[in-house]
C-alpha cells in the first residue's frame, strides 16, 4: 500500500468534473461532489477522495505526513490555462489608453502597433530577460490557482527571436512549480516579406524544424491581415510532419474558414470564436475540435461574445482560458475568466469549472493526468477558503485559496 504523504482532511466538499476525458453537451456541468470529504495523496499522485472516515481508515497518515485542515473549506482541481502568451517584453499601456479613446485593435495593428510593437520589444531583449519575465508571469498565474499552463511563442516572427522565446519558456518552466506546455505560434507575417505566402514558406523551412524540438503544439492566427486558409493549411501540413498538435486562433474578428479547416486537419482546438455564427458553432460541435473561449479578451477589446450557449448545447468540447498577453487580454486569472463565463457567456459555475480543468487539460493532451481530483491523477489541488466551491466564480475573481497543492507538495 502506498504511503500517505499529504492528507487534506474534513473538507466541506471535494468537487471535480465527473468521469474521464472531455465533457460535452449536457455533461459539461456534471460534477462529482464528495461532501464532506478528505483527500489522501502519495508523492505526486492522488490516492483517494471520499468520506473522511473511509479515507482515514484506508489511507491513514503516517508520522511524516503533512496535514491540511479543510474544515469550512472546499477542494477543487488545480486550474489549467490552455491559451496564454506569457513570454514577451515591453507593454502596451499606451495602446490601452488609445483604445479607451476609441481606436480599434485592427487600426492599431495596421499602424504598426499591436502585435508588431511587442515584436519590436521582444526582438531587442535578451533570452535572460525573456526567461525572467516568463517566470514572473507564471508566478502570477500560480497565485490565481493555475497549475498547468500553455505558453506560446509568436512575438519574434524571425527565426532567432522565436527560438529565443521557446528557450526562455523552457528555462522559466524549470524555475516554477507550474507545468508548462510550449506552443510555437505563427502569429502574423513579418512585414519584411512580400506576402503571407512567402512568409509561411520561411516559417516552414527556417523556423519550424528547430521550433518543433522545443514545442508540443503548433498554432497559427487565421484572420484578416494575418494568415488565410491556404497559408494555414500549408503550415498545418508541415507541423503535422513533426508530430506537433495543431491549434488555431480563429474567428476573432471575422469568419474566414477557420472552423472548416480545423475540422479538415484534425486540429486540437480553435480559440477565440467571437465572430463565429450559428453554422460555424454547429459544425464545430459535430467534431472533436475543442472550442477555446477567451472572455477576458472579448471584454478587453469590447468584441462580440462567442456563442458559448450554442456551442455547449450543440455538444462541442468547450474550454476556457485567459489569453494572457500584453495587448488584448492582460489577465492571468482563471477565476476571473470563470466569473465572466458565468455572467457574460451564460455558462453555469459547474460548466465553467469543467471548461478550465478537465476540458482545458484535454486541449493540452493531458487528459487522465490533470484537471480532476481522482485516484491516479496528479495531486494538483486548490483548497478554496470558502464553504461552497461556487465561490470561485461567484466571488468576482474568486482566488481566495487557503492552500495550494502542486504535484503533492504544499506550496
Amino acid at each position: 500500500m502506498s504511503e500517505t504523504t499529504l492528507f487534506i482532511h474534513d473538507l466541506e466538499a471535494a468537487v471535480s468534473p465527473a468521469r474521464s476525458g472531455p465533457l460535452r453537451g449536457k455533461s459539461l456541468g456534471d460534477l462529482e461532489v464528495h461532501s464532506p470529504a478528505s483527500v489522501a495523496i502519495s508523492g505526486d499522485r492522488i490516492l483517494a477522495v471520499g468520506k473522511p472516515e473511509d479515507v482515514l481508515r484506508e489511507h491513514p497518515p503516517g508520522p511524516e505526513c503533512v496535514s491540511v485542515d479543510g474544515r469550512g473549506k472546499v477542494a477543487m482541481p488545480g486550474l489549467v490555462d490552455c491559451h496564454t502568451h506569457a513570454c514577451f517584453l515591453g507593454d502596451r499601456a499606451r495602446e490601452f489608453e488609445l483604445r479607451s479613446a476609441g481606436a480599434s485593435y485592427e487600426e492599431l495593428h495596421a499602424a504598426g502597433g499591436g502585435i508588431l510593437s511587442t515584436v519590436s520589444a521582444t526582438r531587442e531583449g535578451s533570452e535572460d530577460e525573456l526567461a525572467a519575465v516568463a517566470e514572473r508571469h507564471f508566478g502570477w498565474m500560480l497565485e490565481h490557482g493555475t497549475m498547468t499552463a500553455e505558453a506560446k511563442s509568436g512575438y519574434g516572427l524571425d527565426r532567432d527571436t522565436e527560438m529565443k522565446m521557446l528557450r526562455a519558456i523552457a528555462r522559466a518552466a524549470e524555475n516554477t512549480p507550474l507545468d508548462v506546455s510550449p506552443t510555437f505560434l505563427a502569429h502574423t507575417p513579418d512585414r519584411e516579406f512580400e506576402d503571407a505566402g512567402a512568409y509561411t514558406e520561411y516559417v516552414i523551412n527556417e523556423i519550424l524544424p528547430e521550433a518543433a524540438k522545443h514545442a508540443r503544439a503548433a498554432d497559427i492566427f487565421l484572420e484578416r491581415g494575418s494568415f488565410e486558409v491556404p497559408e494555414a493549411r500549408r503550415y498545418f501540413e508541415a507541423a503535422r510532419e513533426y508530430g506537433l498538435a495543431l491549434r488555431m486562433h480563429g474567428d476573432q474578428f471575422t469568419e474566414r474558414g477557420a472552423i472548416p479547416l480545423a475540422v479538415e486537419v484534425g486540429a486540437k482546438s480553435v480559440d477565440h470564436l467571437e465572430a463565429t455564427g450559428d453554422e460555424g458553432a454547429k459544425t464545430l460541435a459535430k467534431s472533436d475540435v475543442a472550442a477555446v473561449l477567451l472572455p477576458a479578451c472579448a471584454l478587453f477589446l469590447d468584441l462580440p461574445l462567442p456563442p458559448a450557449r450554442t456551442l455547449v448545447e450543440e455538444g462541442a468540447i468547450v474550454a476556457l482560458a485567459t489569453d494572457f498577453n500584453p495587448g488584448s487580454s492582460f489577465c492571468e486569472s482563471l477565476p476571473l475568466v470563470m466569473s465572466l463565463a458565468c455572467m457574460r457567456l451564460k455558462m453555469s459555475p459547474a460548466e465553467s469549472l469543467s471548461a478550465c480543468t478537465a476540458n482545458a487539460a484535454h486541449v493540452l493532451g493531458m487528459s487522465g493526468e490533470v484537471g480532476r481530483i481522482s485516484p491516479g491523477y496528479r495531486a494538483d489541488i486548490l483548497v478554496l477558503d470558502a464553504p461552497d466551491w461556487r465561490y470561485v466564480a461567484y466571488h468576482l475573481g474568486g482566488d481566495r485559496f487557503a492552500a495550494r497543492v502542486k504535484s503533492g507538495e504544499l506550496l
